[in-house]
């Protein structure tokens, strides 16, 4: 099976990596790709995916995220990053104050490039924001979100959560684009 290369510098995709993509031969190159300024998470994850196929050379994958508050228009979008560094997630909750629909939404998409073809795997994990921050500091956490974001059918945060729950709330109205791309990978590299 080829070898597949995962850049990023975030280290909670990467141990979300490493359960995910068991079976598939991948390993990991950190670095911190430029990101487009853009709302589409798909066109970010595609040009990540390209520039990091100029950099090593082998087939890649880059992984992606938004953060879609239903109350809030869908703030942040993809620009979660710009939203933490500014307003961060004390801000996050002030914008929420006194609002009863607290409905929100991870999206994701994981993008395969091999040097001709571009595959996308789309993945979306819903929830609600808590009215405070909770939770412990997780190592392995992919964004400071994780502190006020509740996963359906669940009333704890991610980061309240042990690992064994955050592995396991999948039977929730989630979709994960790691094992989307799993599957795919392994049906047609077996």
């Amino acid at each position: 099976m080829k070898e597949v290369i995962f850049v990023t510098h975030n280290k909670g995709k990467i141990e979300s990596a490493k359960k995910h993509l068991k079976g598939v031969n991948f390993k990991t190159y950190e670095y911190e790709l430029e990101e487009p300024r853009s709302d589409d998470i798909k066109y970010i994850s595609k040009y990540k995916v390209e520039e990091s196929y100029k950099l090593v050379h082998k087939p890649c994958i880059s992984l992606d995220c938004g953060f879609w508050i239903d109350e809030l228009e869908g703030f942040p979008r993809a620009f979660v990053n710009f939203a933490l560094d500014t307003i961060g997630i004390k801000g996050i909750l002030k914008l929420m104050e006194g609002k009863q629909n607290r409905k929100c939404r991870f999206t994701e998409c994981l993008s395969y490039y091999d040097g001709k073809e571009l595959h996308q795997f789309m993945g979306r994990h819903e929830g609600e924001i808590s009215n405070e921050i909770l939770g412990n500091n997780v190592e392995k956490k992919w964004s400071d979100l994780w502190y006020i974001f509740i996963p359906a059918g669940y009333e704890r945060t991610l980061a309240q959560m042990t690992e064994e729950e955050r592995i396991n709330r999948k039977k929730y109205e989630s979709i994960d684009s790691m094992e989307e791309f799993a599957k795919w990978y392994k049906n047609i590299h077996s």
